[in-house]
């Protein structure tokens, strides 16, 4: 991989196991839209990312130094994922092997530890449009607003921010029995009950306990908070896309632990696999 500067931008060039599509639509973050052919863009940490993949080269709207100092560390690029990908391909799992094949280009983000938390609590028994529509709303009438190219965008509310609204306002934007559980959130994160540094250094086990003492998280909502926002990515979320897969690939069992530290990109692998599958079996009966 061979990152260069390039005035206000920066580029990437051999950048394998890295597709901007996969990794922003495999259901890890909700702030991101695919705007053309070869463009994905979001806000992440305050700042508008635009990323463009085309002809084997990402382009990312952001100066090196501020790419080495925030994006390289978000988008996981330190991060040997042709070694873990090799990892699974030279194991017995069939599936696993197919899935990984199928998704190499998924990285798990390192995304803000409270907003993933917070996302991941509106995630429940939701779609991922309205998931979206959720937290752009909340986003807009809590969060700080910045220009870039003449435009207005907003960060992620703090969770002080959302504490102080409380859960009437936040239900105001038909978050529904969401809210009481986002303002429990973010009082407890806002007044320190919930130390978030403090869980980046727990183990796995133990993060997800403490984040289980919120309102309305249980263990796929922790899971999935610590795998795409703390960096554990030996959390293995189970829900429905992954549930499916157990039941058509795994009816023996699946051990969850052989996969170590990896485990969380498994289940992305995987999760990605069975979704997309889904997906074109759809079409091909229309």
């Amino acid at each position: 991989m061979r990152i260069t500067e390039h005035g206000s931008y920066t580029k990437i060039e051999n950048a394998d196991f890295f597709d901007i599509f996969q990794t922003f639509d495999c259901g890890q973050t909700f702030r991101f839209e695919r705007t053309d052919e070869f463009t994905v863009e979001g806000v992440s940490h305050g700042k508008l990312l635009r990323l463009t993949q085309k002809d084997g080269e990402i382009i990312i709207n952001r100066p090196i130094s501020e790419f080495q100092g925030v994006w390289n560390h978000y988008l996981a690029l330190d991060c040997d994922y042709k070694k873990i990908n090799s990892s699974f391909a030279l194991g017995s799992d069939e599936v696993l092997k197919a899935a990984a094949s199928y998704g190499k280009g998924i990285r798990i983000l390192r995304q803000d530890p409270w907003e993933a938390l917070c996302s991941f609590i509106i995630s429940q028994n939701n779609n991922i449009p309205r998931i979206k529509k959720i937290i752009s709303a909340l986003s807009e009438k809590f969060g700080e607003p910045f220009e870039d190219g003449g435009k207005i965008f907003y960060a992620f509310p703090t969770a002080e921010s959302l504490a102080s609204a409380g859960a009437d306002e936040i239900f105001a934007l038909k978050t529904g029995f969401r809210a009481k559980y986002i303002a429990d959130a973010a009082e407890k994160v806002a007044s320190g009950e919930i130390d978030l540094n403090g869980i980046s250094a727990m183990p796995t086990a133990d993060a997800e306990r403490e984040l289980m003492k919120i309102k309305g998280v249980g263990p796929k909502v922790a899971s999935c908070a610590l795998l795409f926002g703390f960096d554990k990515t030996d959390a293995f979320p189970i829900d429905v896309w992954v549930k499916k897969v157990f039941a058509k690939y795994y009816p023996s069992g699946f051990d969850i632990n052989s996969f170590g530290a990896n485990a969380g990109i498994a289940q992305q692998y995987l999760f990605y696999y069975e979704r997309w599958q889904n997906i074109s079996e759809s079409k091909g009966k229309q």
